[in-house]
């Protein structure tokens, strides 16, 4: 019974200090960044994270007389280690944002802990629909899987693929691209003729491939998260499915810029719909990747982009708010903002604090001498098919 007791008193203290943690000192802004820095999706952290230094280089570290302070944990995309993380960040560090989320599980794991303190949690990865429905404290730079996955199946019917093959990581977001894919694919006369899941974590997938090539499709729909594209396109060649003729299309992870330049020539032909190319032609994406490449050695990719929009929002809410960090106002100030990003023109949808943004067809092509998605069709201001239904 003392133990029982115990336990409810600490659960009762942990429950105030989340509630009192709104009142903070004022001399800076804690931004508790949440990354997977090891692991599958390490590519992911490290793309945020060089983004988010390279914004601040170029923009400062003080926003409305504020010192901007960010404090990188890793929880290698293990949602236990995200849950327990954003706590201490909220109760120990006293922030004023959570941000990163590189998996949908550790952006749920996260939200009961924004909505409890009422501060935003700003997801710069995550892709599943729901995310933005389970906290009134979420908003989202990155991207629904809803968005692309829609595209590409209304796309592949368009263009002559009348058979596809479906090899989709098990998780939330490998759900949700094959459902929206299937819909709009199979709406249109298209035949799914195989079906596959893949475990998220180091997956190996070798046997799966093999069912792909034996199902003899136009073309194989791919979604695996961003980190996993690069040992995908291996065994994908290693296999002879390029030889095979059988085409990869999908959204836009597989070919995530940061990895594609080493997929070798199988990659080449690949179609994919994606908010983000690093070869998108725009003035201020060239100087974006330029001052990348710069500090990074390294191209930028969809992440990239998401983190350094994702700091930017961040930056301008302040600025909204005067420097005031109410959980409630900053909200507010987000809801509804629009800007230039180096991916095009992006908004908040003051409905569902969800990214509205252009989606590009592209194809992976050589161009002087590297492999890139040359973006060849826009649909613009596309907004999460997962939500407009509803």
């Amino acid at each position: 019974m003392l133990m029982r007791r115990r336990e409810i008193l600490l659960a009762a203290s942990a429950a105030a200090a989340l509630a009192l943690s709104p009142a903070r000192a004022d001399d800076a802004v804690k931004i508790g960044l949440i990354l997977p820095m090891t692991g599958g999706q390490a590519s992911t952290g490290k793309q945020i994270d060089n983004a988010i230094k390279l914004y601040m280089q170029q923009h400062g570290d003080t926003v409305a007389g504020k010192k901007i302070e960010v404090i990188l944990k890793d929880d290698a995309a293990i949602p236990d280690n995200t849950k327990r993380i954003a706590q201490e960040l909220i109760v120990n560090d006293k922030v004023n944002f959570i941000a990163g989320f590189g998996v949908t599980p550790a952006a749920l794991a996260a939200a009961p802990l924004a909505t409890q303190a009422k501060i935003p949690e700003v997801v710069m990865a995550a892709g599943t629909s729901i995310i933005t429905e389970k906290s009134p404290y979420i908003v989202r730079t990155s991207f629904t899987l809803a968005q692309s996955s829609t595209i590409i199946g209304d796309w592949a019917v368009k263009n002559g693929i009348k058979k596809v093959a479906t090899l989709t990581s098990d998780y939330a977001p490998g759900n949700d691209a094959l459902n929206f894919f299937k819909e709009h694919f199979t709406a249109g006369g298209g035949e799914i003729v195989e079906e596959v899941k893949v475990p998220l974590q180091n997956p190996d997938f070798a046997p799966f491939l093999q069912r792909m090539k034996d199902a003899k499709p136009d073309a194989m729909f791919v979604f695996v998260p961003a980190g996993q594209g690069g040992n995908f396109m291996k065994q994908y060649a290693e296999r002879g499915l390029d030889k095979a003729g059988i085409k990869v299309i999908g959204p836009g992870d597989v070919m995530d810029d940061d990895l594609l330049n080493n997929m070798g020539d199988a990659a080449l032909g690949t179609v994919t719909a994606h908010l983000y190319s690093a070869a998108h032609p725009s003035a201020m994406n060239k100087e974006f990747v330029a001052a990348y490449r710069k500090a990074f050695d390294n191209r930028p990719g969809f992440m990239a982009v998401s983190g350094y929009d994702g700091i930017h929002l961040i930056y301008e809410a302040l600025k909204k708010t005067g420097g005031k960090t109410d959980g409630d106002a900053l909200i507010a100030a987000m809801k509804g903002m629009k800007w230039e990003s180096p991916r095009g023109p992006i908004s908040i949808d003051p409905e569902t604090r969800d990214i509205v943004q252009n989606i590009y067809v592209r194809k992976v092509e050589k161009v002087d001498g590297e492999l890139y998605n040359v973006e060849f069709q826009t649909f613009e201001a596309v907004k999460d098919s997962g939500k407009t239904k509803k």
